[in-house]
């Protein structure tokens, strides 16, 4: 079986790879060394015997086999990464490791496919949002595009007063039914809030009537008004601003401490494997971290693959990574370790609940961060 594999692999290997290439002739020797080549490759030093004489297309090509490893080992590795990354881990575990793709070579591959990803899905993203602002503003060029915005405006607002108003009229219902709170001031408090409410209902309209006769916004529209203890806004409110008005800017420096921040989740990933198998004591951190660097390439080729897809498949393929992920590794877990059904089940279930607190922690910081950097 496993010559068939070869067998396959290597003839694969032609078509994306290109010719095969001849042998040595008779009495060559090797060019690093002196040796005498027996074969493709020197018995001695492990130099090529090929002559080194490139076309250019033949040098972009061999480039990429050497990124990416387009040989036998790549079409064995993708394959376990997804479907069998039990049994490919423990190859890496147990040392059967040039069978396939070196595994720190795939996630650093892995981890650059999917900032590539990102940044394809996120200009897309941004060609979309203005395309959209596009057709808003040739719709506000005309009278009939401005009385539907101006409806619409009309509608939201209405829709949020009354939200509010329910809101706050509940609120005021929960704090009478408390014997220790005073009627006098909940009353007061629930007046205030009315009157707030009511008062961004009538800007929200003079805003919908200045959009309907084709008035520019006041002057202070975007003066942040001072009352009370916001007087001044946070530096995270300007930071905000910001973002919103230059989000390629913001995503540039997002982008930047993105990748750096998802190296992270290897040493995470690793340790947090070996806190979970600390009775397995002829594994070490090696070991945990060859499973860790396993389990992230496919979690970063997966959300790669969703985020070069047209953005109305991107949401119903990343729903399906969301599920796959956990089978992936408890696939992981059980063919690695070779831990019991149940075992598996909730070692899986400690390590997906830790890693999404870590990401969702990572992923905050990064934002604000990034923020903080404007």
């Amino acid at each position: 079986m496993e010559e068939l594999e070869a067998a396959a692999a290597d003839s694969l290997r032609d078509l994306i790879g290109g010719r095969r290439r001849p042998p040595p002739a008779p009495g060559a020797i090797c060019a690093n060394c002196g040796a005498a080549l027996q074969g493709p490759f020197c018995h001695d030093c492990g130099q090529d015997s090929d002559a080194h004489k490139r076309s250019l297309p033949r040098l972009v090509r061999e480039a990429a086999e050497g990124l990416f490893d387009l040989d036998g080992r790549l079409l064995r590795t993708l394959p376990d990464l997804f479907f069998r990354p039990g049994r490919l881990a423990r190859d890496y575990m147990e040392g059967r490791i040039a069978r396939h793709v070196p595994p720190f070579r795939t996630f650093l591959v892995s981890l650059l496919l999917l900032i590539f990803a990102a940044e394809h899905a996120t200009h897309a993203l941004i060609d979309a949002n203005a395309g959209q602002a596009q057709e808003r503003a040739q719709a506000l060029a005309t009278p009939r595009g401005r009385a539907a915005e101006a409806a619409r405006l009309r509608a939201e607002a209405s829709e949020d007063r009354d939200s509010d108003l329910k809101e706050a009229a509940h609120d005021r219902l929960d704090d009478l039914k408390d014997p220790d709170e005073n009627r006098a001031r909940i009353d007061a408090r629930y007046t205030r809030q009315s009157a707030g409410i009511q008062t961004r209902y009538a800007e929200a309209l003079a805003k919908a009537d200045r959009v309907a006769k084709d008035l520019p916004p006041p002057a202070n529209a975007d003066v942040p008004k001072a009352t009370g203890a916001s007087k001044k806004p946070g530096w995270w409110k300007a930071a905000l601003r910001k973002a919103m008005a230059s989000p390629d800017y913001y995503l540039a420096v997002l982008f930047t401490w993105a990748h750096r921040m998802a190296i992270l989740l290897l040493p995470i990933l690793g340790f947090s494997l070996a806190l979970v198998y600390r009775n397995k004591r002829r594994i070490f951190i090696y070991d945990h971290m060859l499973v860790a660097m396993n389990f992230l390439s496919f979690v970063f080729l997966a959300n790669a693959v969703g985020l070069v897809l047209p953005l109305s498949l991107m949401g119903y393929w990343l729903g399906l990574v969301a599920i796959w992920t956990p089978i992936n590794l408890f696939q992981t877990l059980r063919g690695a370790y070779g831990s019991s059904l149940p075992g598996a089940l909730l070692k899986t279930f400690l390590l997906w609940a830790t890693m999404l607190v870590v990401f969702t922690a990572l992923l905050v910081s990064l934002l604000v961060f990034s923020l903080s950097q404007l």
